[in-house]
């Protein structure tokens, strides 16, 4: 006895999947922090190097705020964590 091949079909999800958005670490100026130990944070936390960590820190100053890094929500969030320990005021924000 053989059997027939059938048709078997899948349910349809209403939903798509799309890629997690990038999330954002923002620091924001403060009265508080001097400008040489913020560029000295930047460099230490993120690994750049003295002109891009003032560049950054310029922007913090003039702006008002600067987008320091960039990636998966969770890595943020512990930027903004490691950040904090360094007495700055740091938030994450989605990038949408």
């Amino acid at each position: 006895m053989s059997v027939a091949p059938s048709e078997v079909e899948l349910p349809q999800s209403g939903e798509q999947t799309t890629p997690d958005t990038p999330w954002l670490t923002i620091v924001w100026n403060d009265p508080i922090n001097l400008m040489d130990y913020v560029t000295y944070v930047f460099q230490t936390v993120f690994g750049y190097p003295k002109p891009k960590a003032r560049k950054l820190m310029l922007d913090v100053h003039h702006k008002g705020r600067a987008v320091v890094a960039a990636g998966a929500r969770e890595s943020m969030e512990h930027n903004v964590e490691i950040l904090h320990g360094y007495g700055l005021w740091a938030t994450v924000s989605s990038d949408s």
